[in-house]
């Protein structure tokens, strides 16, 4: 094992205690989510007891962190993760003239999804419900768009944001020339 190895261990049990108290979780409640027993998360925290694989990744799911920013080293936060615009994940083939550029982590998939649209003049991304209570905000950066959620329809110009309910169907059509706008998607 090596030092860096060593350091990890050691300052593993703090960090899970504090995603842990980030959370405002008490340890029966991280134990009911992750299905660790109470007592070993509690071992794990103070230090005398090194969890498993299996422990480790099931009460980084419970407690909503990143598997392996936990086992980075504390310089790991101190890093900048630079994605060039040719490595953004892009979707071409969703909507009619559309393309969506996906600008949120992978792992954030689900909860909280930050996209770049550029749609073309006469173009639009029509979408089925999402999960119940989400939402979008929608952003236009350039052009104009009219927003269709459920039966409510609104047209935005370039700086104008709207925000809608995400859990109806939902329209953006660019018809009047091309649009480029930022969208966030928040599922409860």
């Amino acid at each position: 094992m090596t030092e860096t190895d060593n350091a990890i261990l050691t300052q593993l049990p703090a960090r899970l205690k504090a995603a842990r108290r980030a959370k405002d979780l008490s340890l029966d409640a991280v134990a009911k989510l992750s299905g660790v027993s109470r007592s070993m998360v509690s071992q794990i925290e103070r230090g005398e007891s090194s969890p498993t694989i299996a422990t480790l990744w099931n009460l980084t799911r419970a407690l909503q962190v990143d598997f392996a920013g936990l086992l980075d080293d504390a310089q790991g936060s101190a890093q900048i993760e630079t994605l060039r615009a040719a490595e953004v994940p892009t979707i071409d083939n969703l909507g009619s003239g559309c393309r969506i550029r996906i600008l949120s982590p992978p792992e954030d998939a689900g909860r909280h999804e930050v996209y770049e649209l550029t749609i073309a003049k006469g173009g639009m991304l029509d979408s089925q419900p999402h999960a119940r209570g989400a939402r979008e905000h929608l952003t236009v950066i350039d052009g104009a768009v009219t927003v269709t959620s459920g039966e409510v329809s609104s047209t935005l110009n370039a700086g104008d944001t709207a925000r809608y309910a995400a859990d109806v169907t939902h329209r953006i059509a660019a018809e009047t020339g091309d649009v480029r706008a930022f969208l966030v998607v928040q599922n409860a």
